[in-house]
């Protein structure tokens, strides 16, 4: 894990940059991820203060959104649709496989940190389904085979 502590220079200059507008809080969240990649822990208490909120506000925030991610991202993000029509199509069971296989939960990672699986509610793929988005890439109408090829794609390029 990286140090944290040494974000907060980069925390501290989006926070001077946004605190003052109005509804500032998702626009400094967004910025942050997307200059660190992740919102470090020691961040919530940093944007707390500057926005006069409780952590509790800023921590409640970060987890509505599932977007926001609170550790550094694995190199893949696999995000598996999980809406209705992918599911009445194999969604769940392409969940299973992909739990098995990568020894992890939803929102996990694997322990080698070469992908992450975030359950998703609608690609827009409804109509091509089972989906996934694969480091902002859809594949559609997915197979445990077609799964299989794409994690093994992962792990090579990892």
């Amino acid at each position: 894990m990286p140090d944290e502590s040494l974000h907060l220079s980069v925390v501290n200059n989006l926070l001077e940059r946004h605190k003052r507008s109005a509804g500032a809080l998702l626009p400094i969240l967004h910025d942050i991820q997307e200059r660190i990649g992740y919102i470090p822990d020691t961040a919530v208490p940093e944007i707390a203060h500057a926005l006069n909120q409780s952590q509790a506000e800023v921590r409640g925030v970060i987890s509505f959104y599932h977007d926001f991610r609170t550790a550094p991202p694995a190199r893949h993000i696999l995000r598996l649709c999980r809406a209705e029509s992918c599911k009445s199509r194999g969604a769940e069971e392409l969940a299973a496989q992909l739990r098995e296989r990568l020894q992890l939960d939803d929102h996990g990672s694997s322990a080698d940190g070469s992908i992450s699986l975030r359950p998703v509610y609608c690609l827009g793929a409804c109509a091509c389904s089972p989906a996934l988005e694969l480091d902002g890439r859809v594949h559609a109408r997915l197979s445990a085979e077609r799964l299989d090829a794409l994690l093994d794609a992962c792990r090579e390029d990892a």
